[in-house]
């Protein structure tokens, strides 16, 4: 009896789960908008825009990903190349492109100062040296289809946002890897609410690393980056310091204009992982057991919530794991169109996965409690730091 009970409540509460994921996914498909079908027209006058990358040891990724954005014609664009401390070729190779086009520019930072998260430090550098009126925040690995600046730059003028955050295309990789990142996908947007970011009235904020577009004045008149400077999710720093400084906030699809190879491997994603010890953890261990655990049971409830059917005894409580199975394939279906080839369908296959994202949790919160604090870019950031300066908190 009390392991029929256990089960009930584990089905009763794993159905919960899918229903509001299922109920987020089909907010996000319906309600953010994509600039693939947006017609804005072209402003009277083209804003300077300056797009900052900052790199660190992107040596085998930064030159096919910058070229896509010396290809672009905007009228009145800077490019400025960061290299944040890189050991390998990143620095000559933005030096190189740098001295090919007399938009781009190359910026070379030797050292950290203390008290700051290098990309973050980047990010500050590349902004003081920057002169657009419009800045655009981008990675080192984000490929540019032809037109797109324009076709934000036009969008973020008419709808008049201070920050617009565009989501992009992800482009496949292997089964493994791109089935946990469409896990976490769906994580994140549950949590972050991008439907929900543009109403002023609401607390939904998001900052995507790929495409943060901020206005000038409006960011100048936030705390900046000072604010953010040990945060290790700087991405979506940005969009909580405009959202809470009271900015005109946005976000919008961007398939067709932005791509990225988000991991290459299920390494490359463990690694990622590591920052969960800040923003979701929060530098305690039992947190990241618990996070670890909850992650498995939930997300291999839409499996695990059919084994009931095996047996006579718990055969009707197996009938109720049906409608677990339904919710979780309710939230996998407005994926279609995230990325190439069908990688949307791979989402159908996470509880698969659910061992690998429970054990990369649990690898990251024993190595940041092992370490006392948490590694980015090479070097590691103590506990209390980085808690003095964490600004982002993920539910």
């Amino acid at each position: 009896m009390a392991v029929q009970v256990l089960l009930i409540v584990y089905i009763a509460a794993a159905f919960a789960y899918w229903l509001l994921v299922a109920r987020a996914m089909w907010l996000v498909r319906r309600r953010v908008p994509r600039l693939a079908e947006a017609q804005p027209p072209d402003p009277a006058r083209w804003p300077r825009l300056s797009v900052l990358v900052p790199a660190c040891n992107e040596a085998d990724r930064i030159e096919p990903a910058a070229r896509t954005l010396l290809a672009e014609d905007y009228p009145d664009l800077e490019l400025i190349f960061i290299d944040d401390r890189s050991s390998d070729a990143t620095g000559a190779i933005i030096d190189r492109l740098a001295a090919e086009d007399p938009r781009a520019k190359a910026v070379h930072i030797r050292e950290l100062p203390e008290g700051w998260l290098g990309k973050v430090h980047a990010l500050h550098r590349g902004f003081a040296e920057s002169t657009g009126e419009l800045v655009l925040f981008t990675d080192a690995d984000i490929h540019f289809a032809r037109g797109s600046l324009r076709k934000a730059v036009a969008y973020a003028e008419a709808e008049r946002l201070d920050h617009l955050a565009a989501l992009p295309e992800l482009l496949p990789t292997s089964f493994m890897v791109d089935t946990v990142i469409l896990l976490f996908l769906r994580q994140f947007m549950t949590a972050v609410r991008p439907w929900a970011v543009s109403d002023p009235r609401s607390s939904a904020y998001i900052g995507i690393g790929a495409f943060n577009l901020v206005r000038r004045e409006a960011f100048a008149a936030t705390p900046g980056f000072e604010w953010l400077r040990m945060e290790t999710a700087d991405d979506m720093g940005v969009g909580l310091l405009m959202k809470t400084s009271g900015k005109r906030c946005g976000v919008a699809g961007a398939r067709g204009y932005l791509s990225l190879q988000w991991y290459r491997s299920l390494a490359e994603a463990a690694r990622g992982a590591e920052r969960s010890w800040s923003t979701v953890m929060r530098f305690s261990l039992v947190r990241a057991i618990a996070l670890a655990l909850v992650s498995l049971l939930v997300q291999a409830s839409p499996v695990l919530a059919l084994v009931p059917l095996a047996w006579e005894e718990t055969r009707l409580i197996g009938y109720a794991g049906i409608a677990v199975t339904a919710a979780f394939v309710a939230s996998a279906l407005p994926l279609r169109g995230w990325g190439r080839r069908g990688l949307w369908l791979r989402a159908f296959a996470t509880p698969l996965v659910s061992p690998v994202v429970a054990f990369a949790l649990l690898r990251a919160g024993l190595l940041g409690w092992r370490r006392g604090g948490a590694m980015w870019r090479g070097t590691v950031y103590p506990n209390e730091l980085l808690r003095a300066g964490a600004r982002v908190k993920f539910p």
